[in-house]
């Protein structure tokens, strides 16, 4: 059960040295997919990761990291977060951890789920990590307000916000941009997904989608552009299967571009998170 009471623990994301807040405007962009491959990037460049999944409607990456079922326990300090490998060096908060059947729907009015955000800002002892990623649901909704207020004491890195290369996605995007601007909260950068299919046979490229939406909006918004991320068959079984991507497919053609996201991403941290 979720406690009706917060416990205001300013002391819990002390030992977090940066927060990335992963946006889009609309859903089905891939965001929890690059939320994930970012985390994996991450560590293996070295780096103590912690995700803080804070979609409440739709919590997918406890399976995309093969540890949905897990229960999360009170300690001292609040939560502990899942540990997704033996190293301890990636830990996971989701709502999905705390529901009694993996398929139930959180019917839950706008005041709770901002109850539950700050208490995931508040209440989970995150330990020292180089990096919290925070994979937001879609959209410009008072979730989001309630992530952006609880955070703000911490002063995050800012947003990594993610399209894919048609214009609708494009168009609800630019709105999530000016939210960014709104709130205040800088933009690290824009992520073009599904970028193209590349034929694993001939190693041909297919925009499925148009091409280049995601680029043009940066340079149109002012923003850096952080690479685009093809569609991929071994990302897409990796995620079903709970495997790291990273680590087993070197040679797929979206292990480059998440690798030069994750760099661009620690060059724009004080000494590179070094």
């Amino acid at each position: 059960m979720i406690r009706a009471h917060l416990l205001q623990e300013p002391g819990n994301l002390a030992g977090v040295r940066h927060i990335v807040l992963v946006l889009s405007g609309k859903g089905g962009v891939g965001k929890s997919t690059i939320s994930t491959e970012l985390a994996l990037a991450l560590r293996h460049a070295g780096k103590k990761v912690g995700i803080l999944d804070v979609d409440l409607c739709g919590p997918s990456i406890p399976r995309m990291l093969r540890v949905q079922g897990r229960a999360v326990h009170q300690g001292d300090s609040g939560w502990v977060p899942v540990f997704v490998d033996r190293e301890q060096s990636i830990s996971l908060m989701s709502v999905g951890f705390l529901l009694e059947q993996p398929d139930e729907a959180v019917v839950w009015r706008g005041p709770k789920k901002n109850a539950l955000i700050k208490q995931f800002v508040s209440d989970v002892a995150w330990g020292q990590l180089d990096c919290l990623v925070v994979d937001t649901p879609p959209g410009t909704s008072d979730e989001h307000m309630a992530v952006v207020d609880a955070l703000r004491p911490y002063s995050p890195l800012g947003a990594l916000v993610v399209t894919t290369p048609q214009a609708v996605s494009v168009g609800d995007v630019r709105r999530e941009l000016t939210f960014c601007r709104k709130v205040g909260l800088r933009v690290i950068g824009l992520v073009e997904n599904m970028s193209g299919f590349v034929c694993p046979h001939c190693s041909e490229c297919t925009n499925i989608f148009s091409r280049g939406g995601g680029e043009e909006l940066a340079r149109h918004a002012g923003v850096p552009f952080l690479g685009s991320v093809p569609l991929d068959p071994e990302l897409t079984r990796s995620l079903e299967d709970g495997r790291d991507f990273i680590q087993d497919f070197p040679d797929s053609p979206a292990f480059p571009a998440l690798s030069s996201i994750a760099q661009k991403i620690l060059s724009q941290t004080p000494a590179g998170l070094s």
